[in-house]
């Protein structure tokens, strides 16, 4: 037990102190949703009304409909820079280094994952101190609340992440991921707008949203963020993390690697 304990310890640390020393990561996480709650926000505002929608019991502004988004928006981000640090983690040899120790692969991954969705809750927690500077608050006790929830989906997405990671051998290729994967994640889904105006411009689309994990994290978050609990959202987006980590433990066997070669 005390291995596991030490693995754990030693595997979260090095992931805080990589983040500590990329300070610039740091502020790329915050800048990145900060510009869309400052200064998208204010071209959209006029363009979507915004009706009562649960969890809001009130009519909102739209900088109050982004938070939730915005703070997937970090999480997701985050667990696909992890994904890079893997493969360059992989290129150099230390991920090798990692995954030949005595302890089980899906502890490893596990440990790895653990130390990417805190970091994740750090920065979603100084973005929403930003955000209430900005007058952008919720109730206080969401604040508390939602830290559940964004362990939920800072799981899934750091899951993603290493799903991902298994299959791109070359740091070149994760602009491929970004255009293909994250972007289409974040916009189609109710991040930046609510599913129902999705449905007035196309069932289609309306439907594709719907299914996206990443919708169902925002949701979580978004209803844990007005103490609301959203059982559908929690169930999809387990549900999600679970596939995601079965694929990412598949895509890290040794053996599936060795089967490759031989073809």
């Amino acid at each position: 037990m005390s291995a596991y304990l030490t693995s754990f310890i030693a595997i979260v640390k090095r992931e805080a102190l990589r983040f500590i020393h990329q300070r610039e990561r740091f502020i790329a996480a915050l800048v990145r949703p900060l510009v869309w709650l400052l200064v998208f926000a204010a071209g959209f505002r006029a363009a979507l009304g915004l009706s009562i929608i649960p969890p809001y019991q009130t009519y909102i502004t739209y900088e109050t409909y982004i938070v939730p988004g915005l703070c997937g928006m970090i999480m997701l981000f985050n667990g696909m820079q992890s994904s890079l640090s893997l493969v360059y983690d992989r290129e150099m040899g230390s991920m090798k280094l990692l995954l030949t120790s005595p302890l089980p692969r899906w502890w490893l991954l596990f440990c790895k994952l653990m130390g990417s969705t805190a970091i994740s809750i750090l920065q979603v927690y100084a973005f929403l101190a930003i955000a209430a500077a900005f007058d952008i608050t919720m109730p206080l006790l969401g604040y508390l609340a939602v830290l559940p929830a964004l362990i939920v989906a800072g799981m899934m997405l750091g899951a993603l992440g290493l799903l991902l990671s298994s299959f791109i051998k070359q740091l070149e290729n994760f602009a491929g991921v970004m255009n293909f994967v994250i972007f289409p994640m974040f916009f189609l889904s109710s991040a930046l707008y609510p599913l129902w105006k999705m449905a007035e411009s196309s069932e289609l689309l309306y439907t594709i949203c719907a299914l996206n994990p990443f919708t169902q994290a925002v949701e979580l978050i978004r209803f844990a963020l007005y103490l609301n609990f959203n059982g559908t959202a929690l169930f999809w987006a387990v549900l999600a993390s679970a596939v995601f980590t079965c694929g990412a433990l598949w895509g890290y066997n040794p053996a599936r690697a060795g089967l490759r070669k031989k073809h």
